[in-house]
């Protein structure tokens, strides 16, 4: 028994975009009716369907019982609904995201990565990173798309030494650090953009601009509604969470959709890898030491023995932590309270895990200047409470390494 296909219609007219570059071995080669010796058109020739064609119907028959939502799909169906104002923003946000990975990913754009000649190397005047070209060029994608989207009052940046006032209408704050890991781009390791959403406080409206700016800013990371980050590495990968899970979108390069691919991510309890910089060792206090020979050795509360793992670059090491478990950390007073660890904690327990200054929960900690540093410990909770109940796990002594 044969099964036949008109060859004149395109079955791959409603294919996904992905599948619409095979080649179609069943394309007609007419694009009119043929006209026969009696003037009335010939039907379209059938023949059996090739082999080719019925594996890519039932693979296209899979996509579309299993297809993964967009994110405006997820807004809008099959998500919690985070209103309209936040679905705008998000929109905006995505945008400035697709942008950066393009950059990123440019070889035009290379030199905008390429770190300071030897010397220049430094803080600026407010305790900041001193921006290279890359940092800046991304500051100012995400600002204009936050000025585009008519949504933000306030944007705190790492770029910036005080917090921009945007407009007096949005209902909300955006604070970023635009691109994280920018000093990789040249040896092509992953870097990330790190952002956290607050309401606008409507109560300080009737302030200086300097003052509400400033306030707006500062506000504790229990207050935030919304957080997330972009990683740029071979997949660009967009992790949100509203304050009721934590999931993951992937950019499908051949639509220009974040589709989503993690939904409902959960930390495990406990993982088997810690990301830290093995190299300050004997920098590190007797606590921390004492946790991370007892858990390598396959002696702590869980038995086997732990790996390192350290990329150097904070959202790709923390995007393989909330996936495979483990801590992520930096034990010194290096990274900073309002963009990089308030959200990156929010997605942490959202995801059911944990954030901790080594003593502090993250979230509860409330910030006194924009740029302020502190010791960061991410991830798995039960890896969590096994490290925080050492003593003294916080590198107070930096001998003025750079990172």
């Amino acid at each position: 028994m044969h099964i036949f296909l008109l060859t004149n219609p395109n079955p791959y007219l409603n294919s996904p975009p992905s599948l619409r570059n095979i080649t179609n071995p069943a394309r007609s080669s007419f694009s009119s009716p043929i006209i026969g010796a009696t003037g009335s058109p010939l039907l379209p020739t059938a023949r059996p369907i090739s082999p080719c064609v019925r594996a890519l119907r039932s693979e296209m028959d899979l996509l579309g019982d299993k297809r993964s939502h967009t994110m405006m799909e997820y807004f809008g169906k099959t998500g919690a609904d985070v209103g309209d104002d936040m679905a705008i923003l998000i929109a905006h946000l995505e945008y400035a995201f697709k942008r950066i990975a393009a950059l990123v990913a440019s070889p035009y754009n290379l030199e905008l990565g390429r770190r300071p000649a030897h010397g220049e190397v430094g803080l600026s005047s407010s305790g900041r990173d001193a921006p290279k070209p890359l940092d800046i060029v991304s500051n100012d994608i995400i600002l204009s798309s936050l000025r585009s989207s008519g949504k933000v009052a306030v944007m705190a940046s790492e770029e910036d030494d005080l917090p921009v006032w945007i407009t007096d209408d949005g209902p909300f704050v955006v604070v970023v650090d635009p691109l994280d890991g920018s000093r990789n781009i040249d040896v092509s390791i992953p870097t990330g953009t790190i952002f956290g959403i607050y309401n606008r406080l409507e109560e300080l409206d009737h302030l200086p601009i300097e003052e509400k700016v400033q306030l707006n800013a500062l506000q504790s990371g229990s207050r935030l509604v919304a957080a997330g980050y972009a990683l740029y590495s071979s997949a660009t990968i967009l992790c949100l969470s509203f304050g009721s899970g934590t999931h993951a979108f992937t950019l499908d390069r051949s639509t220009g959709d974040f589709v989503l691919t993690h939904p409902c991510m959960r930390i495990p309890p406990r993982g088997q890898i810690y990301s830290v910089n093995d190299a300050r060792y004997f920098d590190w206090p007797n606590g921390l030491r004492q946790y991370i020979d007892t858990v390598r050795q396959g002696k702590g509360q869980f038995p086997k023995k732990y790996s390192a793992r350290y990329i150097c670059s904070l959202v790709a090491d923390f995007h393989r932590t909330l996936i495979y478990g483990g801590i992520a950390m930096n034990p010194r007073d290096h990274l900073r309270l309002v963009y990089e660890a308030n959200p990156l904690s929010f997605l942490v327990e959202h995801a059911g895990g944990r954030g901790s200054d080594g003593k502090t929960r993250i979230l509860s900690i409330q910030p006194v200047e924009l740029h302020q540093r502190l010791p960061l410990f991410l991830g798995s909770l039960d890896d969590m409470h096994e490290l925080e109940s050492y003593d003294n796990i916080q590198q107070k002594v930096n001998p003025g390494y750079e990172v």
